[in-house]
C-alpha cells in the first residue's frame, strides 16, 4: 500500500462518518498574521505537545517571524469563520552525514498543531496527508517527526501512516518513506490545492462581506 493513500482525499461536502470535509491550503506571507494567532491561542499544554516544550508568547512571535516561506511549506486549514484551526509546518533542511535512512540530500520534518476546537475531525491527519504528498512530489523521500511520547495524537497519525517510531527519554522520532511521485500524486495535490483555494476564497469573502454590512449605516449601533 502506498503510504499516502492511507489518508484518501474527499472533495465531497461531508465524509462517510458525517464529519465536513477538512480543506488544506498552502499559506503564504500574507498569512503570517493568522498563523501567529493560531499559536498564541494555543493553550499550554497544546504549546508542550507542538514545540515539545512550552514557548511564551514572545519566542511564538520570534518563530512565527522566522519561517522562510520561500524554504518551507506551511498548510493550513480554515475554519467558516475564516480562522486557522490547523496549521502544518513543512521544514526543509540538508541530510546529514549519519543519517542513514535516506540517501537523498534534503529531508523534511513536519510539526503540526490544531485548535482545541478543531480536534476529532480529522484535522491533524489531513494535513500530515498534504505534508507527505508534497514532500513525494518535491523528490524528497523521508518524512520526519518528532514529539513527546505523551502526544497520542500525533503518536496515532504517525502509527496510521505506517512510520517508524523511535521512543527514547520521553521523546518519539517517527519517519516515512516515501515512494517516487507519479502524475498521480501531482495532480492529486494540484487538484487538492484548487479546490482549497476556492474555499478559502469563499470564507474570505464571506467574512468580508459581514464585516462591511456590520458597519453599514444604521446598523452600528445595533
Amino acid at each position: 500500500m502506498n503510504p499516502v493513500d492511507i489518508f484518501p482525499l474527499n472533495f465531497s461536502n461531508s465524509s462517510g462518518s458525517g464529519k465536513p470535509s477538512v480543506y488544506v491550503k498552502e499559506l503564504s506571507e500574507k498569512d503570517r498574521h493568522r498563523i501567529l494567532r493560531h499559536f498564541l491561542a494555543l493553550e499550554e499544554s497544546d504549546r508542550l505537545l507542538r514545540f515539545g516544550t512550552y514557548l511564551p508568547d514572545a519566542m511564538i512571535e520570534k518563530y512565527v517571524e522566522g519561517i522562510d516561506f520561500s524554504r518551507d511549506k506551511v498548510f493550513g486549514v480554515m475554519s467558516h469563520h475564516f480562522r486557522l484551526v490547523g496549521v502544518g509546518h513543512l521544514a526543509f533542511a540538508p541530510r546529514s552525514e549519519d543519517d542513514d535512512v535516506t540517501d537523498k540530500d534534503t529531508i523534511a520534518e513536519f510539526g503540526v498543531s490544531v485548535s482545541k476546537t478543531a480536534r476529532g475531525k480529522g484535522v491533524g491527519a489531513k494535513l500530515f496527508e498534504r505534508g507527505a504528498i508534497h514532500c513525494r512530489n518535491a523528490d524528497v523521500d523521508t518524512l520526519y517527526m518528532h514529539c513527546l511520547s505523551s502526544n497520542q495524537t500525533m503518536i496515532h497519525i504517525a502509527k496510521k501512516a505506517g512510520m517508524e517510531i523511535h521512543r527514547e527519554y520521553g521523546e518519539a522520532d517517527a519517519y516515512l518513506k516515501l515512494v517516487p511521485a507519479d502524475a498521480v500524486s501531482v495532480l492529486r495535490e494540484a487538484v487538492q490545492e484548487q479546490v482549497a483555494s476556492i474555499d478559502y476564497t469563499i470564507k474570505a469573502n464571506t467574512r468580508a462581506a459581514v464585516k462591511w454590512i456590520r458597519h453599514l449605516p444604521g446598523l452600528r449601533d445595533k
